[in-house]
């Protein structure tokens, strides 16, 4: 399992954009699932494939809360970034809305590690050999 590894910090003078990227710094490509607050609903969506050293817009737009959730698979080495928050995953591709009762749904659990954006608008998070890193766009 790979370490985890959050922390923050702001790009210098970047072009503002509101949105929730997420890069694979690897040299694997990599599968990510992520948990978020519909309103009053947990919901979780999967799989984003990332190739190595690229990024990829996750959810457009203006971030709505501050809280969001990754669980990352790293396809070609094995490992994964998880954590302690628990949500609902499943194979191939899935969109579930609440927590509760994985298994009696049909579904897998994995354990997500919480970004923390500070409210910002918009934010990036780096899936790294060293685990997971968290910035925001200025």
């Amino acid at each position: 399992m790979f370490a985890l590894a959050l922390a923050a910090f702001g790009l210098g003078s970047v072009e503002a954009r509101a949105d929730l990227r997420i890069c694979n710094t690897t040299t694997s490509r990599a599968g990510v699932a992520i948990g978020y607050q519909d309103g009053n609903t947990w919901v979780t969506e999967g799989w984003f494939n990332l190739r190595p050293s690229a990024c990829e817009v996750i959810l457009k737009g203006k971030l709505n809360s501050r809280y969001y959730y990754v669980f990352g698979q790293d396809y070609d080495r094995g490992g994964e970034w998880s954590g302690p928050n628990y949500l609902c995953i499943r194979d191939p591709e899935f969109a579930i809305r609440g927590p509760q009762n994985c298994f009696a749904r049909g579904y897998e659990r994995a354990g997500f590690l919480e970004i923390d954006t500070g409210e910002q608008a918009d934010w990036t998070v780096e899936l790294g050999e060293g685990g997971l890193v968290g910035s925001r766009i200025q």
